[in-house]
C-alpha cells in the first residue's frame, strides 16, 4: 500500500476492516539527504508570519485545509519549515486536528499558536484567528527588535572601547615604557599608573580571561536555578534605567498576549497559564500565576495585579474598568497599543541619553591613556626648552 506514513496506512486498513499487527516501510534506496546535526535552518519569526498570513488568505478564499498546507509546504524555501508543513499535512490527512498536528512541532508553533488555532477550529473562525495571530507575531517581533536595538548600540561601543584599550595597554604602552626607561628620571603619576596597569595585565592576562570565563559560567549556573533566576529577574526590574524598559516591555507583552487570546475565544484560565509561561521574567510570571489563582477563586484580575507591584496603577485601573464593562479583551489591546508607544519612546530616550555618555566614556578612557603617555614627553620638552 502506498501512503505518506504509517498512521495513514493504519487508517486506510482499518476503514477496510483490517487491523494490522505490524507495518514495514519499503527501503528508499540511495535517495537520502545528508543531515548534519545542528546545521538545519531554523524556522524564523518571519517565516511564521508569512505562512500565517498566506494560510489565512487561502482559508478565507475557501480552499480546503489540506490543499492549503500542500501548496504552502511546496513553495516554502526553508527546508526545515517545509518538512514540518508536509508532516502537518500528513497528520491532518490521517485524521488529526490542525492544532494537534501543529503541537508536534513546538520549535515553530508554541503553545500560544496551537491554542489559538484550536480555538479557531472549534469556533469555525480559523481565518480570523490566523490573521490575529499574524498581527500579534508581527507586533511581538517589533517589540523584540526595539529592545535588541536599545542593547546593541551601548554593547557595541563598550566592546570596541575595551578592545582598543586592551590593544593600547598590551602592545603600545610597553614600547613607551622602554623609551621612558632610556630617558631616565621619575615619571608623572598618571603615566606610572598606566604603566603599572599595563604590566599587571600582561602578567596576569590568562588569570583575567579565566576570571571572566568563570564569572560568566557561574552566572549562567545561578540563573539556571529557580531561586537564582527569580532573584536576578527581580533585580532586573529594579535597575535604574533598563528596569523601566523591562517593565514596560513586560506590560505590553502581557496585555497583548492575553487580549489576543481572550478575543479569540481561549478560556481566560488557559490564556493566563500560557501568558505566564511566556512572560520571560520570573517576577512577572509569579504575578500572573497569582492573577490566575484569584480568578479561579472567583475574584478579579485587577486586584492581584495591583498587589504584585509589577504592573503600574494605571494598567490595573484600566483592566478593572474592562472587567466591569465586560470588554476586557478590548481594554487589554488598548493598553498594549499604549505601551508599545511607551517602549518606542523609552528606547529613543535611552539611545539619546546613552550617546553622549558613551562618547564621554570613550573620550575619557582612550584620551586619558594618550595624555598619560605623552606627559613625560611634554615634561622633557619643557626641560630642554628651559
Amino acid at each position: 500500500m502506498e501512503a505518506p506514513n504509517e498512521a495513514a496506512v493504519t487508517a486506510q486498513l482499518r476503514r477496510q476492516g483490517i487491523m494490522p499487527s505490524k507495518l514495514k516501510e519499503r527501503g528508499k534506496g540511495l535517495d537520502v539527504e545528508l543531515k548534519i546535526p545542528g546545521m538545519e535552518p531554523k524556522v524564523t519569526t518571519k517565516d511564521l508570519v508569512v505562512f500565517t498570513r498566506q494560510f489565512a488568505t487561502m482559508i478565507d478564499a475557501g480552499l480546503p485545509l489540506v490543499q492549503c498546507l500542500d501548496i504552502l509546504g511546496k513553495q516554502q524555501d526553508n527546508k526545515t519549515f517545509k518538512k514540518m508543513l508536509i508532516q502537518v499535512k500528513e497528520d491532518v490527512e490521517s485524521g488529526s486536528t490542525f492544532a494537534d498536528a501543529l503541537k508536534k512541532h513546538p520549535k515553530a508553533f508554541d503553545e500560544l499558536y496551537v491554542n489559538l488555532v484550536s480555538a479557531g477550529e472549534v469556533g469555525g473562525i480559523l481565518d480570523t484567528i490566523l490573521n490575529r495571530l499574524a498581527a500579534y507575531i508581527e507586533k511581538a517581533l517589533k517589540l523584540k527588535k526595539q529592545v535588541k536595538s536599545a542593547m546593541t548600540y551601548p554593547t557595541t561601543i563598550i566592546g570596541i572601547a575595551l578592545v582598543v584599550v586592551s590593544v593600547i595597554l598590551v602592545f603600545v604602552i610597553p614600547a613607551f615604557e622602554k623609551m621612558f626607561a632610556d630617558f631616565g628620571g621619575a615619571l608623572p603619576a598618571p603615566t606610572q599608573v598606566v604603566i603599572n596597569l599595563s604590566n599587571f595585565i600582561q602578567k596576569y592576562i590568562l588569570v583575567i580571561i579565566g576570571a571572566i570565563v568563570a564569572f560568566i559560567f557561574t552566572f549562567k549556573k545561578i540563573y539556571a536555578t529557580e531561586k537564582g533566576r527569580a532573584r536576578i529577574d527581580d533585580w532586573a526590574l529594579k535597575l535604574p534605567i533598563m528596569g523601566i524598559l523591562i517593565r514596560k516591555v513586560a506590560v505590553a507583552k502581557f496585555t497583548r498576549t492575553l487580549g489576543t487570546m481572550i478575543s479569540s475565544g481561549v478560556p481566560i484560565l488557559d490564556g493566563l497559564e500560557i501568558v505566564a509561561k511566556t512572560a520571560g521574567n520570573r517576577t512577572v510570571e509569579k504575578a500572573i500565576y497569582k492573577v490566575r489563582q484569584s480568578i479561579s477563586e472567583g475574584k478579579t484580575i485587577a486586584e492581584p495585579l495591583e498587589k504584585s507591584g509589577v504592573f503600574p496603577p494605571m494598567v490595573c485601573q484600566m483592566i478593572a474598568v474592562g472587567e466591569q464593562s465586560g470588554a476586557i479583551d478590548t481594554m487589554l489591546n488598548k493598553i498594549a497599543d499604549f505601551y508599545d508607544d511607551e517602549v518606542d519612546d523609552a528606547v529613543a530616550n535611552l539611545t539619546a541619553m546613552m550617546e553622549p555618555l558613551l562618547m564621554l566614556f570613550l573620550g575619557t578612557t582612550v584620551g586619558g591613556l594618550v595624555i598619560a603617555m605623552y606627559l613625560p614627553i611634554f615634561k622633557l620638552a619643557g626641560t630642554v626648552g628651559g
